[in-house]
């Protein structure tokens, strides 16, 4: 009985946020995207974040609406499956947990529950369709802290992004969720359309690679500095 109290419990916590939703909207006119917070009437809301698109780079530039800064940079591969984001200076890696599925990880500070706050994995999983695609957001319980659901098809209207639980009560969370959000998004379009990709997927290692290298190493700091 204890598991499926502790599940409930979490489940109540998430409830007990009110969730945060973004809508995600792309201009042909100026090449950019824009996310705003969605609005329950009529009124048009103000963007809250600005993606440029630099398609010699193959890289995403994610700036405030308010002061036009920039806090996210998306990088995307044209071989690689992987992925590469940096959030307001920190760098973010979103390995590939799988050739032909799109299923990322990457690790986060932010949503770190450690006492020592170190980086813990938070999973990105998404279930492709001929019309729509969904995105989840998933931390290292499994538990859901973002959606982002996509018409592929959509001229205009991308997609929604709903934040969950504290997620929607933290900037720099919710950031973080933008920014590595809409990159492997678009990478899953590159992905689809590429066949440099696919010969990347066949030939790649994916896996947990990377965070257990970091384990390995601070575990031989620990005990060289015993």
């Amino acid at each position: 009985m204890e598991p499926s109290y502790e599940l409930e419990s979490a489940q109540k916590k998430i409830n007990s946020f009110q969730p945060q939703t973004l809508e995600v909207e792309y201009s042909w006119k100026k090449f950019k995207s824009f996310v705003t917070f969605k609005s329950s009437d009529s009124t048009p809301s103000k963007p809250l974040y600005v993606v440029e698109y630099k398609t010699m780079k193959s890289q995403l530039v994610f700036k405030s609406a308010l002061d036009d800064s920039i806090l996210g940079t998306g990088t995307l591969h044209p071989i690689s499956i992987d992925a590469e984001c940096s959030v307001r200076g920190q760098d973010i890696k979103l390995k590939a947990q799988r050739r032909f599925k799109i299923e990322y990880e990457y690790l986060s500070t932010l949503f770190s529950d450690t006492e020592n706050g170190e980086p813990v994995p938070m999973t990105w999983v998404c279930e492709t369709g001929l019309k729509k695609w969904g995105f989840v957001c998933l931390d290292r319980k499994q538990m859901p802290v973002a959606r982002f659901q996509v018409n592929v098809w959509a001229a205009k209207k991308i997609g929604v992004i709903e934040l969950l639980g504290t997620a929607a009560e933290r900037e720099g969370v919710r950031d973080e969720i933008v920014v590595t959000g809409l990159t492997l998004f678009y990478f899953t379009i590159l992905r689809a359309s590429s066949i440099f990709s696919f010969f990347g997927a066949v030939f790649s290692r994916p896996g947990k690679e990377k965070a257990g290298k970091e384990s390995k190493m601070r575990d031989g700091d620990g005990e060289s500095q015993g």
